[in-house]
């Protein structure tokens, strides 16, 4: 299959849609560049172009994302970090923007998720029952040191 040509114009609106349908990462905005056959200035004049109007911007991607991921999907933050780097998201901004998740709600939700899996599992011994929950819980990103101060 052919790729359509576009304009530089319309590729950079494109782009711009891209950004204002949900925030993205840098990474996400390369990828979706490489759709488009463009020459390298190009790709950084779009990419100068959303950072100085605002479409493009890595803090505010990283705690949407982070909020996303925790209060709807009811991930860890191990699972959140990396998720993050694998869209190239410095470890530094990752760690500086944990602070979107309440650490109350991030207890309560162990809790929830501890409490649900648990009672899920009949017919085995207290102590597999317990060690299942956990490597559930670690599955989904959760650290082994904040799942076990709730439980001791």
């Amino acid at each position: 299959m052919e790729k359509k040509s576009f304009t530089f114009d319309e590729i950079k609106l494109k782009l711009v849609n891209y950004c204002v349908y949900q925030d993205r990462c840098h990474y996400e905005v390369e990828q979706k560049m490489k759709e488009f056959l463009l020459i390298d200035e190009a790709k950084e004049d779009i990419m100068l172009y959303l950072l100085k109007e605002n479409y493009l911007n890595e803090e505010r991607f990283t705690r949407s994302y982070i909020r996303g991921k925790f209060y709807i999907k009811h991930w860890g933050k191990n699972k959140i970090k990396i998720n993050l780097k694998q869209k190239q998201v410095p470890e530094k901004l990752i760690n500086s923007c944990f602070n979107e998740i309440d650490e109350e709600d991030y207890e309560k939700i162990i809790k929830k998720i501890y409490e649900d899996y648990y009672s899920k599992q009949k017919g085995i011994k207290e102590y597999q029952r317990k060690s299942k929950t956990i490597k559930y819980l670690m599955s989904r990103g959760f650290e082994y040191e904040k799942i076990n101060d709730i439980f001791d």
